[in-house]
């Protein structure tokens, strides 16, 4: 594979997981815009497990967190960190069983189209601003309830949608229901640690049954690397570009990303 075309499939991934604009779009994109092979599942493992390590890493602290509070669950004691893995269990399995049905079904593929894609990019994109611009900021992580926690997971369905984006759909959940514009990214990003795994497991599996493609280990440690580097810059600027400027820079890329999609589809 392309040395080129890895590196441009690793900053894809990496600067975009975490950004509410949709990484599943942006990679099913990439390889038609530069006309390439697709990068089968061996290049996507590597690329989903650098954004895992790196949201583990900025977010260290609150793993840290959890791990002591599930430890505290033996000695029948709840600690925040104990309630932060519960809401996040309780977020999880709407869009677990919703992929699963989608990939025993068959039917993923059918919604890998570039029509799809500037579909969900455009529609998601208004929901996005008008809850950020309406929705009060008035609870925390530590604050909210089990019943905002599974809203938001039950929101994250639409996340099998390619241009939907599972960062955007669950921040948008986020701040409907009255989180505070970085506690929604917080908590969105927190929630990936699970959904990114079980990804990686499933195309784990294709990767188990031979259809790695043409890359090779070498070229999945590259992409890992450059995900890791990426994604970790990606949301370092999404923290920072939330608290000051709120979510109106991304749906406005979301409204010209969908826009180009259209022309190219049309032109």
């Amino acid at each position: 594979m392309l040395f080129t075309q890895l590196v441009i499939l690793a900053l894809v991934q990496g600067l975009t997981e975490f950004l509410p604009v949709s990484s599943s779009a942006h990679l099913i994109l990439a390889p038609i815009v530069m006309r390439l092979e697709d990068q089968g599942p061996l290049i996507d493992v590597m690329a989903h497990l650098g954004s895992l390590f790196a949201v583990l890493v900025y977010f260290w602290r609150d793993i840290r967190d959890i791990a002591i509070g599930k430890l505290n669950w033996l000695a029948g004691r709840m600690t925040p960190g104990g309630r932060l893995a519960l809401l996040v269990a309780a977020a999880t399995p709407p869009v677990i069983l919703g992929a699963a049905a989608l990939y025993f079904s068959g039917m993923a593929d059918a919604l890998r189209s570039p029509a799809v894609i500037a579909g969900a990019t455009l529609a998601f994109a208004l929901p996005l601003w008008l809850a950020d611009k309406y929705g009060p900021q008035v609870r925390t992580t530590e604050t909210m309830g089990f019943r905002e926690a599974i809203l938001i997971g039950v929101a994250q369905l639409f996340a099998l949608i390619p241009g939907a984006s599972r960062s955007g759909v669950t921040m948008t959940a986020g701040r409907a229901l009255g989180l505070t514009r970085p506690e929604s990214a917080r908590f969105s990003m927190l929630m990936s640690i699970p959904v990114i795994a079980a990804f990686g497991l499933v195309a784990g599996i294709d990767l188990a049954r031979g259809e790695g493609g043409t890359a090779g280990i070498s070229d999945g440690l590259i992409v890992a690397g450059l995900s890791f580097v990426s994604a970790l810059a990606s949301i370092w600027v999404l923290m920072r570009v939330v608290e000051r400027l709120g979510f109106l820079p991304f749906v406005i890329y979301r409204l010209v990303l969908g826009a180009a999609i259209v022309a190219f589809l049309v032109f």
